[in-house]
């Protein structure tokens, strides 16, 4: 869970990071396509390109355009109508989609799961739940997308590893990832951006640096390597850690106002949220023994 654990305050400063610093003055495209080149120089050159199964291949292509290339994308674009903590609201599907998803691929109905998710959806609701005004459909219905595409990808990485597994360690295998994304992402950039919202500040080009090297290189894999070590009912409930974890830091650092009181009741429910996963787990063991 230390993976998670990491990747999530990693998380919960970038929509912040994305949302003072690029939203509305760097091309969403051309944000995205940055990050993926620069995760790409870090797990590219450590890749192997032979001993890995085609099939593998072809499943980390599919993975990297669906979890990084057409989510962030919609990610992006959402910032564009949507506040940051719009945007975190927004994001609290997620868990609903993995259980969700997880359930569909084994053809069965795990309700130790899906009830760890409704009580992490529950707790970001506890929090970011109030009236939203102005045409934030779109972007509403951006990052459902980007929750499916989200939850999508690191529910088959862990089916794909499982289904394939090599002596080689992950990171030698994880290349692939970034390359489905570019797939995504350079066409989308091509088609859409703009190339003259370039960065225009010091400070964008810093967030930048790290949105690419650590939100997405280091995070993406961090992300689905621990999903791959944690009952898909935790992994359901540790997506919406960000969103307290998230709300905090933008009112710690941005000055937001938000409540407090919400944000610490939420929490906690989405804390609570983590252990029926775990219990569910353990107790699905014991049967099954």
């Amino acid at each position: 869970m230390n993976y998670l654990l990491i990747v999530t305050l990693i998380q919960a400063f970038s929509f912040s990071l994305i949302g003072v610093y690029l939203a509305g003055h760097v091309d969403s495209y051309l944000a995205v396509l940055i990050r993926v080149l620069l995760a790409g120089l870090v797990f590219i050159p450590l890749t192997r390109w032979r001993q890995v199964e085609p099939g593998f291949m072809r499943g980390m292509l599919l993975i990297g355009a669906l979890q990084f290339g057409i989510t962030y994308v919609c990610l992006y674009l959402s910032f564009r109508v949507l506040t940051v903590p719009e945007v975190l609201l927004f994001t609290i599907l997620t868990p609903l989609h993995v259980t969700l998803i997880e359930d569909a691929l084994n053809r069965r109905f795990n309700p130790w799961a899906l009830l760890a998710a409704v009580v992490a959806v529950l707790g970001a609701g506890v929090i970011r739940y109030d009236g939203l005004d102005g045409d934030y459909l779109g972007g509403f219905l951006l990052l459902q997308l980007a929750n499916f595409t989200y939850a999508a990808g690191q529910v088959l990485y862990r089916h794909l590893t499982a289904r394939y597994p090599s002596d080689l360690p992950d990171y030698r295998r994880f290349g692939y990832f970034f390359v489905g994304a570019l797939l995504v992402v350079l066409p989308a950039f091509l088609a859409f951006g703009n190339p003259q919202r370039l960065p225009d500040a010091p400070q964008q080009w810093l967030v930048l640096v790290f949105l690419g090297l650590c939100s997405t290189a280091l995070a993406m894999y961090w992300w689905n390597k621990g999903a791959c070590l944690v009952p898909v009912g935790t992994l359901a409930a540790m997506g919406n850690l960000h969103v307290p974890l998230g709300l905090l830091i933008n009112l710690l650092i941005w000055n937001r106002h938000e409540d407090l009181g919400r944000l610490l009741v939420g929490g906690l429910v989405i804390v609570a949220s983590i252990w029926i996963g775990r219990l569910g787990a353990r107790r699905e063991g014991l049967t099954a023994g």
